[in-house]
C-alpha cells in the first residue's frame, strides 16, 4: 500500500450543456487538468450530474419529477464516461452524485418510484462501486422524494480504505466513525448546498469528523447558479482538505481549501501513515478515546 496520495477536489461550476459532446468536452477538460497535475483521487460534488438535464426540453429541466425521470436515459452514458477516464489515467474517480431510480416503491414514499441520491466510485481497474445517501435533507424528502439508502461502506483503493459522507451525512458523526472504525484513513463528502448557511455545516461537519476520527476528510461542492434547474438553481461552496488538529498538522486543521465560490480544483498531497502516528503519540487521543463517552449513558437533570 502506497504512503502518500496526491487528491484533487473539486469547486465544480455547474453550468447549462448543449450536448452531450459538450458535456464529454466539459468533464475531460476538468480530469485531464487534475490528471496532469498528479492527482490519483479526485473528487467531484454532489448532484452535479443534475446540469445533464439541460440536455432535455424546458418543461423537464423545470420540473423536479420530471428532471429524474428522463435523467435515468444518461445514468449509463454518465457511468461509461467516468470509467473510461478513471481507466485512462490510471486514477480514481468519485463522480459525485448522481439520482438514480432502483426499482419498486420507495420505502418512505409508498406512491412514488424509489430513487436514491448514489455516488458512483470508478477505479482504474474497471470497477465501480458507490454508496448512497444516507440523512436526507427536507428538500429531497419533502419536495423531491428522493429516498435514503440502506447500507454504510468502506472501499479499498491502492492507497488504503475510504469511505464516503454524502453532504448532510457528513453532519452525523456516527457515520464516519463507523468507517473510521472499519478502516478508512479518508472521508470523502462531496456536497451541494445553496446557502453559505448550509455550506458552512458541512464544513463544520467535515472538519469534526477530521479531529473526532484523526482522519482526512475531503469537501467537494458545487458552485455557481443555475437559475433554469428547480433542483440545482443556486450552489454556494468551496473545495477544502481537512485533517486531525494535532502534531504535524495544521493548527486549524486545514490543509487546502479554496476561496468562497471560486471554481477549480483543490490540491493536497496526504501521507495516510502519519495518522496511526498521531493516534498513537499526538497530544490528545480523539480516536482512542471516543468509547468514553459511553460511561455517561444518561444525562441527569438537576
Amino acid at each position: 500500500m502506497q504512503d502518500v496520495v496526491r487528491v484533487a477536489s473539486a469547486a465544480y461550476e455547474v453550468s447549462f450543456i448543449a450536448n452531450w459532446a459538450d458535456y464529454e468536452v466539459k468533464i475531460n477538460r476538468w480530469v485531464e487538468e487534475a490528471a496532469s497535475e498528479g492527482a490519483e483521487l479526485l473528487v467531484f460534488p454532489e448532484y452535479f450530474s443534475m446540469e445533464l438535464t439541460s440536455l432535455f426540453d424546458e418543461e423537464v429541466y423545470q420540473s423536479l419529477p420530471g428532471q429524474l425521470v428522463a435523467l435515468q436515459s444518461l445514468v449509463g452514458k454518465f457511468q461509461g464516461l467516468f470509467l473510461q477516464l478513471a481507466e485512462k489515467y490510471n486514477i480514481y474517480i468519485l463522480a459525485g452524485t448522481i439520482p438514480v431510480l432502483v426499482g419498486g416503491s420507495a420505502p418512505e414514499y409508498s406512491d412514488k418510484p424509489y430513487y436514491v441520491n448514489r455516488a458512483f466510485l470508478f477505479y482504474p481497474e474497471g470497477e465501480v462501486k458507490w454508496q448512497d445517501k444516507l440523512q436526507m435533507t427536507r428538500f429531497e424528502s419533502e419536495h423531491w422524494f428522493i429516498s435514503s439508502g440502506e447500507v454504510l461502506k468502506v472501499f479499498k483503493t491502492r492507497f488504503g480504505h475510504l469511505g464516503v459522507n454524502i453532504c448532510y451525512d457528513s453532519e452525523f458523526p456516527l457515520f464516519a466513525r463507523q468507517q473510521t472504525e472499519a478502516g478508512a484513513d479518508l472521508i470523502i463528502v462531496p456536497s451541494c448546498t445553496d446557502t453559505l448557511a448550509g455550506y458552512h455545516r458541512v464544513q463544520i461537519g467535515s472538519r469534526a469528523r477530521a479531529l473526532e476520527n484523526q482522519c482526512f476528510v475531503v469537501q467537494s461542492s458545487l458552485v455557481g447558479d443555475a437559475l433554469w434547474s428547480p433542483a440545482i438553481d443556486e450552489n454556494r461552496g468551496s473545495a477544502g482538505i481537512f485533517a486531525p488538529v494535532d502534531y504535524g498538522f495544521p493548527d486549524n486543521g486545514i490543509v487546502e481549501q479554496l476561496p468562497l465560490n471560486s471554481p477549480g480544483w483543490c490540491f493536497a498531497d496526504l501521507e495516510l501513515t502519519r495518522l496511526s502516528r498521531v493516534r498513537q503519540k499526538g497530544q490528545v487521543f480523539n480516536f482512542r478515546d471516543w468509547d468514553g463517552q459511553k460511561r455517561f449513558s444518561r444525562c441527569i437533570r438537576e
